[in-house]
């Protein structure tokens, strides 16, 4: 697949007041955030804050209810599976190989997700 050309500070990825509501349950409340080129974003927080919500809004696997996610300035809930071929995402329960290092942890994730 060919890269997409990018200036190093241009925003890459782009969530704008995202919200996600299970009934009365908000489990996401205006979730605003930008990843430029070459960052390793990451969500930090406890159990319920939303993490795993807000990820699967921005790999379009989840419709927000309110707000959009953008990658390479693709609205994702217009164009969420050519944004998908963009995007690399380990799930917090995934379990590094332990005969790798980190880096090459990362680097077989990323020949998964390419």
């Amino acid at each position: 697949m060919p890269q997409i050309p990018a200036a190093p500070t241009e925003t890459i990825i782009e969530a704008q007041n995202l919200s996600k509501l299970f009934g009365d349950f908000a489990a996401t409340d205006h979730v605003n955030f930008t990843v430029k080129r070459g960052e390793i974003f990451g969500l930090l927080g406890p159990n319920g804050a939303g993490k795993s919500t807000t990820f699967k809004m921005m790999c379009g696997l989840m419709v927000p209810s309110a707000g959009r996610g953008l990658v390479l300035g693709m609205y994702l809930k217009i164009s969420s599976n050519k944004a998908r071929q963009h995007l690399g995402y380990m799930a917090q329960k995934f379990s590094l190989y332990g005969n790798l290092t980190v880096a090459q942890n990362l680097k077989f994730s990323l020949v998964l997700w390419p």
